[in-house]
C-alpha cells in the first residue's frame, strides 16, 4: 500500500477475541498430567511415598511429610536408624551426583514430630466385628496391629517378654536404636486402641484357644534363636549365642566377655555383638568365611566397628573347638574365592588343607537364626494354604484363619521386610473378611507400587496414590537441565573416642536447614510439584492453574499438542499421547 508523504497509514483494529480460533483442532498428540512411580518407593519394602515425602519436607511441611510416612510405615523413627535403606541404592539422583539421604530425612521427620509432641487423627474405617489376635510384638506384629487398626479391626498383641519391640527392643544395641525412640513409636500404636499383653507367652495349647476365641490370628514371632555352628566340640558353654548375648545386654546385664572374643558371622548381628563386647571392655574379632565386600552387614556399621578397634579376619571358617589351658582353642579352615555365587558374592571353597588355630577366651555364633518353636512356621505343604510375597494364609476347618508373617515368611529378614509383611497380612485378612478369598489376589495387585512387591495402604484404601500410573520413572526421563550438582547431606556422628566406651547413640540428627536442603535435592520422580514450567512455556496459554495441583489442567480447545510442556517438565509428570488417552 502506497502512503503519501506525511499521511498516516490506515490501521484496522478489532476488539473481538481470538477465542473462536480453537487451535486444538490442529492437534494429533495431546499432553496429559500423569503422576507416576519413583524407583525409591518401589525399592522400599514398606512402599513409602518417598517422592511426596521429600516434596512436602522441601516446603517445610514437616508434619504432613511425617503423616505421609505413617500411612505406609508405623515405625519411621526406627527405620530412620536401622533400615538398610534399599531406596537409596535405586534413587535416580545417584546417576546425577549422589542419592538422596532418605534415611536421614526420615529420622529427622520422626524426631521432629516427637520433639514437637505432634499427634494426628486418622480417618479410620468403621470398627469391624472381627477381633484379631497378634502373636509377637516385633516389627511385623506392630505393623500388623497398626494397619488392622486403620482398617477398623480391634486387636490384641500377645508378647512373651516384659516389653514390646521384639528384635528392636532386645536384639539391636542402644547405640543404634535408643529405647526412648522405640517406646514412642509403640505408644503411638497403642493410642489407636491396640491392647498390648506383655509377659504373655503363647504355647501350642493357648494358640489353639486363641483360634477359638478370636476371628483370626497373626503369627509373627520372628527368628529369635541363634543357629548353631555345627562344628566338633561345640556346646552351649563353648560357643555362645550372639542374639542371647545382645538380649542380655539390652536387659541391663553385663555378660561375660572379658579377654579376647571372636564372633563368627558377617551380618549385622555379628557386628553388633563385636561392638558391644568392646563397649564392655573386651577385645573382639569378627571371623567371616567370605570377604568383607561379601558381608551382608551394613557397610557403615562394618567401617565404624573397625574404627572402634574390632578386628576382621576374612576367608576363614570354624571347624572345631576345644578347651585349652582354661581358654578355648578354635580350629579354622582357610577359604578362597572361586567364581561367584547366584547372588553375585564370591563363591568360596576350601583352600586346600590350610588351617589356623586361635586361642581365645570366648566364641559367639552369629551366623543366622531360627524360630523358637517349630509350630511358629507355616505348614506350607498343608491344604488350605495360600502364599503371598510376604505372608502365608492358612484356612482350615475347625478354627479361625491363621496368617503367618515376619521372619517366618520373608526371604530377607530385616525390619523393613517385617513391616511390609504386617501390612500385607492386614490387607489379606481385610479382603478375606470383606470380599472373600477369591478377591485377595486382585486387590493386592491393585495397590502394588511400581513393579512390586511393595504395597501401598493408601492405594488400598482408595486414596489418590491409587490413581497413579504404574510406570517406573527412569533417570533418562528426568530433565536434569533444571537441577544443579549439590553435595549430599552428611549425618554427624559421635567421635570414635566418645562412642566406643558408651552405648550413647552414634548417629546424630541433621538440622532442619539440612533437611530442607536435602529434600530439595530430590527429583520427585513422576510427581507434579507445580513448578509452572508447563504454564510458562505453553505458547497457547492452554495450561490452566486453579490454585492447587489437583485442579491444574490443560484446555484442549487451544492446545496444539506441540509437546513443549512435556519436554520442559523436570520430573516427567507430563506425557504425550494419542487422542485416545
Amino acid at each position: 500500500m502506497n502512503v503519501a508523504m506525511g499521511q498516516k497509514p490506515f490501521v484496522a483494529i478489532t476488539y473481538e477475541t481470538t477465542e473462536s480460533n480453537k487451535t486444538g483442532s490442529w492437534r494429533f498428540l495431546k499432553p496429559l498430567y500423569q503422576d507416576k512411580q519413583s524407583p525409591c518407593s518401589a525399592g522400599c519394602p514398606a512402599g513409602e511415598d518417598i517422592g511426596m515425602i521429600e516434596m512436602l519436607a522441601r516446603q517445610g511441611l514437616f508434619k504432613e511429610a511425617w503423616e505421609t510416612i505413617l500411612r505406609e510405615n508405623p515405625l519411621p523413627g526406627v527405620c530412620g536408624r536401622v533400615c538398610f535403606h534399599p531406596c537409596e541404592s535405586v534413587c535416580n539422583r545417584k546417576d546425577f551426583d549422589s542419592p538422596i539421604a532418605v534415611h536421614a530425612l526420615e529420622r529427622f521427620l520422626a524426631d521432629a514430630a516427637v520433639g514437637a509432641a505432634l499427634t494426628t487423627k486418622w480417618e479410620r474405617l468403621p470398627q469391624k466385628n472381627q477381633r484379631i489376635a497378634v502373636i509377637g510384638a516385633g516389627p511385623a506384629g506392630l505393623s500388623m496391629a497398626w494397619f488392622l487398626s486403620m482398617l477398623g479391626y480391634p486387636c490384641d498383641i500377645f508378647e512373651a517378654l516384659p516389653e514390646a519391640g521384639g528384635i528392636l527392643r532386645w536384639g539391636i544395641p542402644e547405640y543404634r536404636l535408643p529405647l526412648a525412640v522405640l517406646q514412642s513409636e509403640i505408644a503411638r500404636i497403642e493410642q489407636l486402641g491396640v491392647r498390648m499383653r506383655t509377659n504373655n507367652a503363647v504355647v501350642s495349647e493357648t494358640f489353639d484357644e486363641l483360634r477359638r476365641s478370636y476371628s483370626a490370628v497373626f503369627l509373627g514371632c520372628g527368628h529369635a534363636h541363634g543357629a548353631p555352628l555345627g562344628i566338633a566340640g561345640e556346646t552351649p558353654e563353648s560357643v555362645k549365642d550372639g542374639l542371647d548375648f545382645l538380649r542380655r545386654a539390652r536387659q541391663g546385664e553385663r555378660p561375660l566377655c572379658d579377654g579376647f572374643s571372636v564372633v563368627i558371622g558377617g551380618g549385622n548381628t555379628a557386628v553388633d555383638v563385636a561392638r558391644t563386647i568392646t563397649r564392655f571392655g573386651g577385645n573382639a574379632a569378627i571371623l567371616y568365611r567370605r570377604r568383607r565386600e561379601d558381608m551382608p552387614a551394613f557397610g557403615d556399621e562394618i567401617a565404624m566397628a573397625l574404627e572402634e578397634g574390632v578386628e576382621l579376619e576374612e576367608l576363614v571358617a570354624p571347624s572345631a573347638i576345644e578347651y585349652h589351658n582354661g581358654r578355648l582353642r578354635l580350629l579354622l579352615r582357610k577359604m578362597k574365592i572361586k567364581g561367584q555365587d547366584k547372588d553375585g558374592r564370591g563363591r568360596i571353597v576350601f583352600d586346600g588343607k590350610k588351617t589356623v588355630k586361635k586361642v581365645i577366651d570366648h566364641v559367639f555364633a552369629a551366623t543366622g537364626a531360627t524360630a523358637a518353636e517349630p509350630w511358629y512356621s507355616p505348614p506350607l505343604a498343608q491344604r488350605g494354604v495360600m502364599g503371598f510375597s510376604h505372608c502365608v494364609l492358612l484356612l482350615e476347618a475347625g478354627g479361625a484363619p491363621v496368617i503367618y508373617g515376619g521372619d517366618l515368611t520373608n526371604e530377607a529378614k530385616n525390619v523393613a521386610q517385617a513391616i511390609a509383611s504386617g501390612k500385607q497380612a492386614a490387607m489379606v485378612l481385610d479382603t478375606y473378611f470383606e470380599r472373600g478369598i477369591d478377591e485377595i489376589k486382585s486387590r493386592l495387585e491393585a495397590c502394588v507400587v511400581g513393579d512390586g512387591p511393595a504395597l501401598s495402604m493408601e492405594a488400598y484404601l482408595g486414596g489418590p496414590r491409587g490413581g497413579r500410573s504404574s510406570h517406573l520413572v527412569q533417570y533418562g526421563e528426568i530433565n536434569t537441565d533444571y537441577f544443579q550438582n549439590e553435595t549430599r547431606v552428611t549425618q554427624p556422628r559421635l567421635a570414635v573416642e566418645d562412642r566406643s566406651c558408651s552405648f550413647n547413640e552414634i548417629e546424630l540428627p541433621i538440622t532442619a536447614e539440612s533437611a530442607l536442603r536435602e529434600a530439595g535435592r530430590c527429583f520427585n520422580c513422576g510427581l507434579c510439584d507445580e513448578c509452572d514450567n508447563c504454564y510458562v512455556f505453553c505458547p497457547d496459554a492452554a495450561v490452566i492453574r486453579s490454585g492447587n495441583m489437583e485442579n491444574r489442567h490443560i484446555n484442549y480447545d487451544y492446545c496444539k499438542g506441540c509437546g513443549v510442556c512435556a519436554v520442559e517438565c523436570p520430573r516427567y509428570a507430563l506425557i504425550m499421547g494419542g487422542e485416545g488417552l
